[in-house]
């Protein structure tokens, strides 16, 4: 296998990973805006949207190789309802991707492809925000408990009865 060809192969992996965590993250956004936890719901979605400006990325930099863009997931969304498991397993994908990507950008290097390299280096810095956040929401959860949840129903069932409920949120 070529240099190119692998960065391609590694690059293609990192594609199949982030539309899994879309996909799972925006299953994630309609259940919990269903059950009106806006604050979770409005996280996932924008990590989701952010996860889609990764594969836009990615797929770039394959394209630039002459490389085919694989747009297959790397697994199945998990049908997950409580928000504590939700957190848990969105930390643990995006931890995940912080070693795959740590460990890619190495073998990019050792196969002198700095621009991939830098690519998930990049990409590497961002999913170590999104681990951060779902640490954080994971952290309140246990702090504060249910009441934790019910304060963004109540919240949102106040919005509903004023009218200033969020829009698609």
């Amino acid at each position: 296998m070529s240099r190119k060809e692998k960065s391609i192969e590694l690059l293609n992996k990192a594609v199949a990973d982030e539309l899994l965590a879309v996909h799972q993250y925006m299953y994630f956004h309609f259940r919990c805006d269903d059950m009106g936890y806006d604050l979770l719901s409005g996280l996932f979605k924008r990590t989701a949207i952010q996860e889609m400006m990764h594969v836009e990325q990615l797929s770039e930099r394959i394209l630039f190789l002459k490389g085919e863009v694989e747009m297959k997931t790397s697994g199945d969304v998990q049908k997950i309802h409580e928000p504590k498991e939700m957190l848990e397993l969105a930390t643990a994908m995006e931890e995940g991707s912080v070693n795959d990507y740590n460990a890619w950008a190495q073998e990019c290097a050792a196969n002198a492809d700095a621009v991939s390299k830098k690519l998930f280096e990049t990409l590497v810095a961002e999913e170590e925000i999104h681990q951060d956040q779902y640490e954080t929401e994971l952290d309140n959860l246990e702090k504060f408990g249910a009441n934790y949840l019910a304060l963004q129903s109540v919240e949102r069932s106040k919005s509903v009865a004023v009218g200033t409920a969020p829009a698609g949120e």
